[in-house]
């Protein structure tokens, strides 16, 4: 089974490059694809061993993954134990705890989306948080 390429305007050596090549690769176990291809369902233990443990990113941390993947847009959808033998949902061989992520950008058989994957700044981060607090104190003004 081949793996899709990366568009040639990607940098293949940053975050979301990686993690794509990463859940379309064969050879991974640890992350994969949900069932409908909109998510991502990562072990963290066999993702510990298999990809942080190896130097495949600049962390050991699975805390550490996960903050990266929030300053890339992607959401923490729920974490769950696996169920035995493999769920229904694409999960396979996972043997958990499974954390599931989502970003509209990152989606199976769309490349072409990772160009729009941009790393948040903390002047990004400040401005948002600025406007969610002014949102609900405007909510509370009026209400």
């Amino acid at each position: 089974m081949e793996e899709p390429q990366l568009p040639a305007d990607i940098n293949p050596n940053n975050f979301p490059a990686k993690l794509w090549r990463l859940v379309n690769s064969p050879r991974v176990q640890s992350i994969c694809w949900d069932a409908r291809g909109e998510g991502l369902i990562i072990d963290q233990q066999l993702f510990e061993r298999e990809v942080l443990a190896a130097g495949l990113f600049k962390t050991k941390s699975f805390a550490s993954l996960t903050r990266q993947l929030n300053l890339y847009g992607f959401r923490k959808l729920g974490e769950t134990s696996s169920a035995p033998g493999g769920g229904s949902d694409g999960e396979g061989a996972l043997s958990g705890p499974l954390h599931r992520f989502h970003s509209p950008h990152f989606l199976r058989d769309h490349p072409d989306l990772l160009v729009r994957m941009k790393r948040l700044t903390k002047g990004v981060e400040i401005g948002t948080a600025l406007s969610q607090q002014c949102a609900q104190v405007g909510k509370k003004a009026s209400g």
